[in-house]
């Protein structure tokens, strides 16, 4: 056991694991690119503890996010433990999210140029590619509310009810999975529609179009292999071992 379980009594081996890797993905995130100085937050339930959910000290950057360094989070603001701040407009968004989808055990939110851009335009995902393909069944848009307000958590709980890759609108995208790892899958491939969507409205001519049928066996595709408990698992050991080859200590 490290020494940074001891300082923390009992916290289990779960809890641990679950740290080290939500702290993982936070170096991952630095490592994409996708910050936005302090803010956006990515968060995990704490395995046992259903109202309870892990997420970063507001004022660390990515990179400096660690596992010990993670503070811990009920469903009424309080952070249990050890002393840290949070983001409140954070604490919103993941305990809605986590009050309203009992089977989301990791939510992450970034504020990307691709995902804010297409954040301001309204259902503007199209199935026009093969990453948009990836997710487009689960995307569902979002109404801008006012930031920190129980209204606004209810809200998110409700626009998330219906799916897992979700835009918010005039702002940008969140995800949620059962596993951090197809949760990161999730933000991954929305990213990219995201990202494609955006070229495609430069382009001055209209995307080629994809049949519909096509999506919808795509959809169903989808569907199955999102079912799988490996789903994104393999992308995602590969996205912890280019950080760890490049130094990156989050397992402290």
């Amino acid at each position: 056991m490290s020494a940074a379980v001891q300082l923390r009594p009992g916290m289990t081996d779960a809890e641990w694991a679950t740290r080290c890797e939500l702290a993982a993905v936070y170096r991952v995130m630095y490592d994409l690119g996708w910050t936005d100085l302090i803010n956006t937050h990515m968060s995990a339930r704490v395995p046992g503890e259903p109202t309870h959910f892990l997420i970063n000290n507001y004022g660390e950057t990515f990179d400096e996010v660690t596992a010990s360094s993670l503070i811990k989070m009920d469903f009424d603001g309080n952070v249990v433990g050890a002393e840290g701040k949070f983001n409140k407009a954070g604490f919103t968004i993941h305990s809605g999210i986590y009050k309203a989808r009992p089977d989301a055990n990791c939510v992450l939110h970034t504020h990307t140029r691709a995902g804010a851009g297409l954040s301001l335009i309204r259902n503007g995902i199209r199935p026009i590619s093969q990453d948009a393909l990836e997710v487009y069944d689960e995307v569902v848009y979002h109404e801008y509310g006012v930031p920190a307000t129980e209204e606004e958590c209810e809200a998110l709980g409700r626009s998330c009810a219906s799916g897992s890759c979700v835009v918010l609108l005039n702002h940008g995208l969140l995800t949620l999975g059962e596993t951090i790892h197809g949760a990161v899958m999730r933000l991954y491939m929305l990213e990219r529609a995201c990202e494609l969507e955006l070229i495609a409205r430069t382009l001055g001519e209209p995307p080629v179009p994809i049949a519909d049928h096509v999506v919808q066996k795509y959809a169903e595709r989808m569907k199955k292999y999102r079912a799988r408990e490996d789903y994104g698992l393999g992308e995602w050991k590969g996205m912890v071992r280019t950080v760890e080859r490049k130094g990156h200590d989050f397992r402290r």
